[in-house]
């Protein structure tokens, strides 16, 4: 016997998450809703759409500056990120002023700006058929 031990399974690589190609998928979801949605529905709710898709891309920009903000500090000083919690909150605050300025003004369709605003899950439903769909044939599993 010897001391080194061979491998039961082969060794699998794992793919990265694509952020990338879920954004676009995002930006195409936000956009092809907001047409259809000015044609079918109406023009207040494509504007909904539209404007709640982009603070969907502004949420997520934000939470990913903010962690790396922090995760930065924390591996750089080795101290903990003070008032990281009232950051946190004050994002959903910001986002929440916008949405209630929008909605007592009648600017926009509200159900429309909630569709929008949940963009970011759609792409990641419509990313996860995507690589269950494709996953087995692009690796030649069956």
């Amino acid at each position: 016997m010897s001391d080194e031990t061979e491998p039961i399974a082969p060794e699998q690589t794992v793919k990265p998450l694509s952020h990338g190609r879920i954004l676009k998928i995002m930006g195409v979801i936000g956009f092809v809703g907001s047409v259809l949605g000015a044609l079918l529905v109406s023009v207040p709710f494509g504007m909904g759409v539209l404007i709640g898709n982009l603070l969907a891309f502004v949420n997520y920009y934000w939470l990913k500056f903010s962690l790396k903000k922090s995760f930065d500090l924390a591996a750089s000083t080795g101290k903990r990120p003070r008032m990281l919690g009232l950051k946190y909150f004050g994002r959903y605050i910001v986002l929440a002023a916008i949405v209630a300025i929008l909605y007592a003004t009648s600017s926009v369709s509200a159900i429309g700006l909630i569709l929008g605003m949940g963009s970011f899950g759609f792409a990641v439903v419509f990313e996860g058929i995507f690589n269950i769909i494709s996953g087995p044939v692009r690796t030649g599993e069956n």
